[in-house]
């Protein structure tokens, strides 16, 4: 087995990246720029962990992230490598952002323009556009404090978040207060209120278990905006993978990382499949439970098996990658389907972990704005439906539910779309396992419950092996692509910290 030493190791320090999805190419791309050597491992033979692509028959597919919020996470990472997000791919604002389908055939399209939002929240409830107004401006106070002062901290310690400003605002930013509760005390139409807590079920928790703070994501959906990069989100992965490159990152596809080699409490080697590769620091973005249970002897292991049993995790998924060979008129770019109750699903996803009764679903429709990504005349689908954690997912469940699934979906559209299917391919839990070695096949990560909010996540430098870091959505801040990048960009500055000290 070939054996590779650190580059000039008195100036410049070997760095090993586990996984070359957002966070680990993010975390890879600062420590090469600040001078040392680089070399990410990805298990798969393409980049972009959860965000990767495949193509057939005309068809590109993005296998995971559809949704485009929060721009400027994206537009501060660039910044730091002199790019603006123009300078790699072209982001497109959708107008309609979404839309919702709910009982009765009754649907709303969401407007790009927030006055015109308000004046959608008017008609269906009387007084509900000054209460969109206050809800926004909160999570707006909410986004910039966590923007500014809270989410790029480590998690090490509750003494990073005691300064005189954090304190003050502590109350404000209702990190003790229901979701749930926060919402309702603003409105009260049901469709109101799932407008308001569609992120928290596909990200999060019960919402009446997650924080208030989280009204962040309303205010960048709703008022920021919901964006597409033109040619999906695979262009955005290669991009980060053309500024890690540019920055002297090695990437080596193909390769899965198999055992770190300890001594003395330190990692000394990392075994892939084809090499054994000398390490200074280890940074690992791949799932965090993987690495800890198959990479590290027992004695380097922090976290016991109970403590991952007894985690809350976001919902895994059952997807469906569909190719249409005709274009279906009613659907929008992106379509949320909240014509069952969603109290029964979120109940069955966090509480019973089991395979829903009358499961709320999500429709990616990316050929309506691109069209790259189907052929002529063409549609691309992909249907996401929330899941609990570590269910069995035979093949006769997945076509019980596409079958489900469709039958609203025709129902909605207004027309026959099954025999229309050129193109099939299901992904669920244990595709999630083979691929990304998730923990119980989950897609993304840890739940924002109060209890597993920045502290209180597993940490991002390892307690048990000193020159081991960790980024991802199962560190601090959690799940979701800019938390993703957010996570890699605080892995690299602790490993700066602690190469320099």
């Amino acid at each position: 087995m070939q054996h590779t030493q650190p580059h000039n190791p008195t100036r410049k320090k070997s760095v090993g990246v586990i996984g070359a999805g957002f966070a680990g190419m993010a975390a890879g791309a600062i420590l090469a720029e600040s001078g040392h050597d680089v070399t990410i491992f990805e298990k798969n033979d393409t980049i972009g962990g959860r965000a990767r692509t495949f193509s057939e028959q005309g068809f590109t597919f993005d296998m995971g992230p559809s949704w485009y919020w929060m721009p400027d996470v994206y537009e501060r990472f660039f910044e730091r490598f002199g790019y603006g997000v123009p300078d790699l791919y072209q982001l497109k604002q959708l107008d309609p952002g979404f839309a919702v389908a709910f009982p009765d055939d009754e649907s709303i399209d969401v407007p790009a323009d927030f006055d015109q939002l308000c004046e959608l929240f008017e008609k269906i409830e009387t007084g509900a556009a000054d209460q969109l107004r206050k809800f926004i401006a909160d999570g707006e106070f909410k986004y910039r404090v966590g923007m500014d002062d809270m989410v790029y901290k480590p998690g090490h310690s509750i003494t990073e978040f005691m300064s005189p400003r954090l304190l003050g605002q502590a109350l404000q930013l209702q990190l003790f207060s229901s979701f749930s509760k926060h919402a309702r005390r603003f409105f009260k139409d049901p469709r109101l209120l799932a407008l308001m807590e569609f992120p928290v079920l596909f990200l999060g928790a019960m919402p009446k278990n997650t924080p208030a703070l989280y009204s962040l994501m309303n205010y960048s959906g709703l008022k920021q905006g919901t964006f597409y990069p033109m040619g999906g989100f695979g262009k955005v992965a290669d991009s980060f993978q053309d500024v890690a490159l540019r920055a002297g990152v090695q990437f080596r596809t193909s390769e899965a990382v198999e055992k770190l080699e300890t001594s003395n409490g330190r990692v000394r080697y990392i075994h892939s499949t084809s090499h054994s590769t000398a390490a200074d620091v280890v940074v690992g973005s791949a799932d965090y439970q993987h690495i800890e249970h198959a990479l590290l002897s027992p004695q380097d292991r922090h976290y016991k098996d109970s403590y991952w049993v007894e985690r809350t995790f976001a919902p895994s998924c059952l997807l469906f990658y569909l190719g249409v060979d005709k274009r279906i008129t009613r659907l929008r770019h992106h379509n949320l389907f909240f014509d069952q109750d969603f109290g029964l699903h979120a109940t069955e996803i966090y509480e019973e972990k089991k395979w829903p009764t009358a499961p709320l679903f999500y429709v990616c429709c990316p050929s309506v704005t691109d069209p790259s990504v189907a052929p002529e005349g063409h549609e691309n689908l992909f249907v996401l439906m929330p899941i609990a954690t570590g269910l069995p997912d035979p093949e006769p469940i997945r076509e019980h539910y596409y079958q489900l699934l469709m039958d609203r979906l025709e129902k909605f559209a207004g027309e026959t779309i099954r025999d229309r299917v050129v193109l099939k391919r299901s992904y669920c839990v244990s595709d999630f396992k083979n691929d990304y070695n998730a923990y119980q096949g989950n897609a993304y990560g840890l739940a924002n419950t109060l209890r597993q909010t920045a502290i209180f996540k597993p940490k991002m430098r390892s307690p048990s092996v000193g020159n081991l870091f960790f980024a991802g959505q199962l560190t601090v801040p959690g799940p979701g692509v800019p938390p993703a990048i957010i996570s890699g960009t605080i892995a690299a500055q602790e490993v700066l910290k602690y190469l320099n000290s």
